[in-house]
């Protein structure tokens, strides 16, 4: 993430801004450790105003002076400060309908521990619940601190989200999660900043943070490859998160995306019926991980049980020709339906994640393509590196600008 530069008019807000500018340039930095001086040419802070932005950050807890290491150089010794990323931390959580998955990590991002726990088959959402608090209660266990540590907390479950006022307002996939006041009761345990957001939209922020569309370099600064963005969650269910000019684009109602609903094969001419109980959509059915279970078992080509589509890729990548013809009608679909957003929102680049990602370029060789019938321009299309921990670490990277915001508005850390 670039380095941001203080810009306001009065003194408290400047000041607020100059001690986030300071802040980031430590977090982001290579080490946590930098001179005032390198600080100042960082973010473009004369030096005093650094140093008054290291005294604040210090008084909070969040900074140390240090030393110099290595011999002493005549003259004025050079100041050093370091970011105290141990003396607070932060949990991103993925919730879905089979597993929860918690990531723990220090002030500055670095990951302590990773927890998976299990979902039991159609789990409603008390119980979803319920496995989210033990998942959060063994994942700072196996992190070696305590829950009074999180600074923040955030949360991405699929569905339709209104992150202002942290509700989940739909949620096909789970039975009884909507409405359920999860994210005060996780506040009002855990006495922190908590929040909920759509996985896939925090999915994209941790594409675009540490993942295949994260810049190239340490202070690259900004980078047009995460401009315009489409990432796609492909698995069961099928969910799209979207950046359009450096920015997550969401939408009026928070459901901005939803690819798995764009319907490639009715009759435009007959009116639709109800909408199925299982709340999948059109695309979903088509090309979602139980259609391409479909196809392979129709083609003759390798697969596993219940639903287990690993097989299919491994017999394809081996040159099986059922297998190949499946994939191919796969990738057929998926690129026809995938045309419909690019031809929209020209993103550049568009990132695959979820458990058919998991196929490489075996399936993302030919959707690709496909894509060019479909396309005016080319697109740059590549697999998830984060994997199953997309949403999570999505959710550390929201929950590291809230703790930051926490720190830059009240001026107050632990104590």
């Amino acid at each position: 993430m670039p380095v941001r530069k203080a810009a306001a008019t009065g003194p408290h807000v400047l000041r607020r801004m100059n001690v986030a500018a300071v802040l980031a340039a430590l977090r982001e930095g290579d080490t946590p450790t930098a001179r005032v001086t390198d600080l100042a040419s960082l973010t473009g802070l004369s030096r005093p105003a650094v140093t008054r932005a290291l005294t604040e950050l210090r008084d909070c807890g969040l900074v140390e002076f240090t030393a110099a290491a290595g011999p002493q150089q005549l003259g004025r010794p050079a100041q050093y400060a370091r970011f105290r990323a141990e003396s607070g931390h932060v949990a991103g959580v993925d919730i879905g309908p089979h597993k929860v998955l918690v990531v723990i990590a220090d002030l500055a991002g670095q990951v302590l521990a990773t927890h998976r726990a299990a979902v039991d088959e159609g789990a409603a959402g008390p119980q979803l619940f319920a496995t989210v608090r033990a998942a959060l209660t063994a994942a700072v266990a196996e992190a070696g601190v305590p829950l009074s540590s999180l600074w923040a907390v955030s949360t991405g479950t699929p569905g339709i989200v209104d992150r202002e006022r942290g509700e989940v307002l739909l949620a096909p996939s789970i039975p009884d999660w909507a409405g359920l006041p999860a994210v005060s009761l996780l506040r009002d345990w855990l006495h922190c900043p908590v929040s909920i957001d759509n996985d896939v939209n925090l999915a994209v922020l941790a594409e675009c943070w540490r993942g295949a569309a994260a810049p190239t370099g340490a202070g690259s600064g900004t980078d047009t490859r995460t401009d315009c963005l489409v990432f796609v969650q492909w698995g069961r269910r099928i969910g799209t998160g979207i950046v359009i000019n450096g920015r997550p684009y969401r939408g009026n109602s928070a459901a901005a995306g939803e690819l798995g609903f764009i319907d490639l094969v009715g009759d435009p001419d007959t009116r639709p019926g109800p909408r199925p109980a299982d709340g999948m959509g059109p695309f979903e059915r088509l090309v979602g991980a139980e259609a391409i279970h479909r196809l392979a078992l129709e083609a003759g080509a390798p697969v596993g049980d219940a639903h287990d589509i690993a097989p299919l890729f491994a017999a394809a990548a081996a040159g099986d020709r059922a297998a190949v013809e499946a994939v191919e009608r796969v990738a057929a679909r998926f690129a026809r339906g995938l045309a419909v957003l690019l031809l929209v929102l020209d993103p550049g680049r568009v990132v695959i994640g979820g458990g058919v990602s998991r196929a490489g370029d075996t399936l993302l060789g030919p959707v690709r393509r496909h894509l060019r019938s479909h396309t005016l321009v080319p697109v740059e299309l590549n697999a998830s590196v984060l994997g199953e921990r997309a949403v999570a670490m999505g959710a550390v990277r929201h929950a590291l600008d809230v703790a930051e915001e926490r720190v830059t508005t009240t001026h107050q850390g632990v104590t």
